[in-house]
């Protein structure tokens, strides 16, 4: 067999690889945003081979996957297990994310041309129609990108890097938010005004709309947790 003969099967091999640890991890970030994987569970690779009918092997590459993701962690002696979000996580998050966003706008106001221009409006138009769709789960991925525009036009590289450690808990913040208020993803005006105020001309105007944008809701999400939580529930 010449090497023109082989050369298709080496890269279509790799491909399909990939795209079945990307389909278990697929399927398991769904379990944990349904809270079915609970937070702070144990991962039983046992467990999760017997239910998706898979080998270990492309089963430990999705795990990695989520623990990259910030979902899933590892910890010494015990295991890998789902992150856990408390209240505390919660108000933390809200302040943390408020800063940093603020700081991110500070960094990329006058870094904003058309390509900013066009990749936030691109992200926004992504995010109203997996609403429209009912994808609870493909909302929160796309409200995270939506976010994580400023971040990569900044040219802060550190702080593009503490934003993305930021995006698991953020997926299940999101996720408890939305379940919070009765929805399947969020509020299709939701993020009017932050894109708005993004592709204005007046920094001050989104420094205040980004103050506002994260305190929508906090409270009502805080209370909810607690309250399953008493109740022995997830989000």
């Amino acid at each position: 067999m010449s090497a023109e003969d082989t050369l298709p099967m080496q890269r279509i091999e790799p491909v399909k690889r990939r795209t079945f640890r990307e389909q278990i991890a697929e399927s398991l970030r769904v379990l944990i945003m349904s809270g079915e994987l609970a937070p702070g569970s144990q991962i039983i690779e046992a467990d999760l081979a017997d239910r998706f009918g898979v080998s270990r092997g492309p089963l430990r590459e999705a795990l990695r996957q989520l623990i990259e993701d910030g979902l899933l962690v590892t910890v010494p002696y015990t295991g890998t297990h789902v992150v856990d979000l408390s209240l505390k996580d919660i108000r933390e998050i809200f302040s943390l994310r408020t800063a940093l966003e603020i700081f991110a706008f500070e960094q990329v106001w006058n870094r904003r041309d058309d390509r900013f221009r066009v990749e936030l409006s691109r992200r926004h138009d992504d995010l109203l129609q997996s609403i429209r769709e009912g994808d609870d789960e493909k909302s929160i991925l796309n409200e995270l990108s939506l976010h994580s525009c400023v971040y990569e036009f900044s040219g802060h590289q550190l702080l593009l890097e503490t934003w993305m450690g930021l995006r698991g808990k953020l997926q299940l913040y999101w996720a408890a938010h939305h379940r919070a208020h009765g929805r399947r993803g969020p509020h299709p005006d939701g993020h009017r005004q932050y894109v708005e105020a993004a592709l204005g001309n007046d920094l001050a105007t989104v420094i205040a709309e980004v103050r506002e944008h994260m305190m929508r809701g906090s409270s009502q999400t805080e209370a909810f947790l607690e309250n399953s939580r008493k109740a022995g529930k997830f989000i």
